[in-house]
């Protein structure tokens, strides 16, 4: 075999000063199993918590067999105790108390549980020409046209008159009904073509077929809207009304699958950003001393701009700091401008399919780690925290010391468009934050693809950035 050709000044040279991201298949071949198990848990997770409230649900179990206690704003806590907060069915809170004094400052981890859906209208229920439909509002940044002909769940919670809660899930289990939005035949849709993209299904299109079979009494006049309303009444006990004081939401009747004959890829409905959410409490987990204390938060609302008491735009979190600070005899503000905080959330994975949309340099790739993003906001960084140089190094020194493979990317060229994230509202709080997450195919789509070694390597992060 010929000798290797020893390498130029200038190879050395290019070696010492050039960075780039390679796939972790290839320089970590030995993460690819584990990352295949830790991502049996996550399936398990996704399953069990397509919306915020069961979320919620299951992350309090997940707590509670981990030995978190509820929190007690009278109790005191040493180094070591664990413990949750839960606001409105909708945030939950994880904390550990660290070695050192609180105001030294928290590590803050903040992953958003809610994803782009269908809710129902407050009067959803109406029959046309023999079938029975349920109107729809749009949640979060959709792409409508996805959401025709897709199977989808009924889950949500609706409150009766006699103020009993009732939940309400149809259309997970094979045996149970689905749901679904029609979309017009090929044969037929010669107008429909000339609509642009956007509008190839519109926002009053997106109506849910819930029957067609009628009530058997000729003096009723909407008979098949009354057989929903029975079967809705026999199984739940709800009349018409009680929509008024529900929140329904349909999401896509799928379960997370492998994706790819290698099975490298989870395939998921609401991967953005519940993705960050499994690895973010699963590494709180994992770390059970930490030096500084650690809140775990899982927030919500943040596809709608975080609005309202359980979005990061709300006081919730402050007031849950305060009464730590309360108990700590410290002030929050002291607390906040020491502290630093991962927002975790996605980023767009580079698609070569729609290549045109991505600034390849400043892209993040399948299977090169959790992205760390400097800034989002719209073109000219509109609406973004924007991380100083000092936060960007302070993460990646974490991440480098534990050997995390990572890298590094933006959300699409300059001019495409743009999103936002939780980061600007911790900033806000003066505290130094960045975003930090796992690349996503398809976001936002009811079907959306990660990487398992992305997925794992995320999970690393987020552990290097507790010790």
């Amino acid at each position: 075999m010929a000798k290797d050709k020893e390498k130029s000044e200038g190879q050395k040279l290019q070696d010492e000063l050039s960075f780039s991201f390679k796939h972790i298949g290839q320089i970590r071949p030995e993460d690819i199993e584990p990352s295949i198990e830790f991502c049996e848990g996550y399936k398990t997770f996704m399953n069990s918590s397509k919306t915020e409230r069961e979320c919620v649900r299951t992350l309090e179990a997940m707590a509670k067999k981990e030995g978190y206690r509820l929190f007690d704003p009278k109790a005191s806590y040493k180094s070591g105790d664990r413990f949750y907060y839960v606001n409105r069915k909708k945030n939950v809170m994880l904390v550990t108390v660290g070695k050192k004094p609180l105001d030294d400052g928290i590590k803050f981890n903040i992953a958003h549980i809610d994803s782009p859906r269908l809710d129902l209208k407050p009067n959803p229920l109406y029959e046309n020409t023999e079938i029975s439909y349920f109107k729809t509002h749009y949640y979060g940044g959709i792409r409508k046209y996805q959401w025709g002909t897709t199977p989808l769940a009924m889950h949500g919670v609706v409150v009766l008159k006699d103020g009993n809660r009732v939940d309400i899930s149809i259309g997970e289990n094979d045996d149970e009904p689905k749901f679904v939005v029609s979309d017009l035949l090929p044969h037929l849709s010669a107008q429909q073509n000339k609509r642009p993209l956007s509008d190839g299904l519109k926002g009053e299109e997106l109506n849910i077929i819930v029957g067609n079979i009628p009530y058997q009494d000729d003096d009723v006049t909407e008979p098949y809207k009354l057989m929903t309303l029975k079967l809705l009444h026999d199984k739940y006990g709800m009349t018409e009304k009680d929509f008024t004081r529900a929140e329904i939401e349909m999401v896509p009747a799928v379960k997370a699958a492998d994706i790819g004959l290698d099975r490298s890829l989870v395939g998921a409905y609401g991967q953005d950003d519940k993705v960050c959410a499994y690895a973010a409490v699963m590494a709180a987990f994992e770390i059970k001393e930490p030096e500084h204390t650690t809140v775990t938060v899982f927030t919500d609302k943040e596809e709608i701009g975080s609005e309202g008491n359980t979005g990061m735009a709300s006081r919730a979190l402050d007031h849950f700091v305060e009464d730590l600070c309360d108990i700590f005899g410290v002030k929050a503000r002291n607390v906040y401008r020491n502290s630093i905080c991962l927002s975790s959330d996605v980023n767009a994975a580079y698609d070569p399919t729609f290549a045109d949309v991505f600034e390849k340099n400043n892209s993040s790739f399948l299977g090169h780690g959790p992205v760390l993003t400097k800034y989002t906001g719209a073109r000219g960084k509109s609406g973004s925290n924007d991380a100083s140089a000092e936060t960007m190094g302070q993460v990646i020194a974490c991440m480098e010391k534990e050997n995390v493979i990572w890298q590094i990317g933006e959300l699409g060229k300059v001019d495409e468009g743009g999103g936002g994230t939780i980061a600007k509202f911790m900033g806000d709080n003066d505290v130094d934050t960045v975003d930090l997450g796992v690349p996503v195919l398809a976001m936002h789509a009811p079907f959306e693809i990660t990487s398992k070694l992305d997925i794992y390597h995320t999970y690393k992060a987020f552990c290097a950035f507790y010790r």
